[in-house]
């Protein structure tokens, strides 16, 4: 563990989404089926089921660059339609109460705020899924900004993370997330990173870099001094 962590407690930690407070696949895993179940019924798309597997494993990816991965064979219309239908059946599924946060989310959150620690979200998703996740599930109010990709065309983790620092006058902390656009993302930008190794879909490597590695998301409560 990096000796900064445990003995300085941040100005603020910021929080990737996807696989780092929620759960996805608790979401993702009926929405990726409907999503191509109506692809080929509206004719944009006729060829096999793509793995979820190849979903989950492009999740930190940019969305644009998620399409590529997942149908490469996929039309510009058929991506920029599987866009919009990702968003509305995840958003119709999450205000039916589906998809979960991780164990301990809204617990730590809550002391890490306790704490004195500004609160933030950077997500290369869309902003309605980015800002709708934490309100659903009850943690929105807990963060002083949510800042996504699809709100502010950022083309990388990097210069997201940086407006959000410039906007916010953040000058330190953590940067906290399960990919390695968090890892490149926190270093780039001068912050700590806190890998989160439990999401179940990373790649070998990914967390490579990280200042400390949590298995659970209560663990980053570990941290502090």
């Amino acid at each position: 563990m990096n000796d900064k962590l445990g003995t300085q407690l941040p100005q603020a930690a910021i929080f990737d989404l996807d696989g780092t407070l929620f759960q996805t696949e608790t979401l993702l895993e009926t929405v990726h089926r409907q999503v191509f179940e109506t692809l080929r019924e509206e004719g944009l798309y006729d060829k096999p089921l793509p793995s979820i597997d190849l979903l989950l494993g492009s999740l930190g990816m940019l969305l644009s660059d998620i399409w590529f991965k997942v149908m490469p064979d996929g039309s510009p219309e058929a991506h920029e339609r599987a866009n919009a239908l990702l968003l509305q059946y995840e958003m119709e599924h999450l205000a039916a109460g589906r998809g979960q946060l991780y164990p301990g989310v809204v617990e730590a959150l809550q002391q890490l705020r306790d704490r004195g620690i500004r609160l933030f979200i950077a997500s290369n998703g869309l902003e309605e899924y980015v800002k709708g996740v934490p309100a659903l599930r009850g943690i929105g109010d807990l963060f002083e900004g949510m800042y996504s990709a699809g709100e502010f065309s950022t083309a990388s983790k990097v210069d997201l993370v940086r407006k959000l620092m410039d906007t916010f006058d953040i000058e330190s902390g953590w940067m906290v997330g399960d990919r390695s656009s968090d890892v490149e993302a926190g270093k780039r930008n001068g912050l700590l990173v806190v890998g989160c190794d439990y999401a179940g879909f990373r790649r070998q490597g990914e967390l490579d870099g990280s200042d400390a590695i949590i298995r659970s998301f209560p663990e980053i409560l570990k941290l502090l001094p």
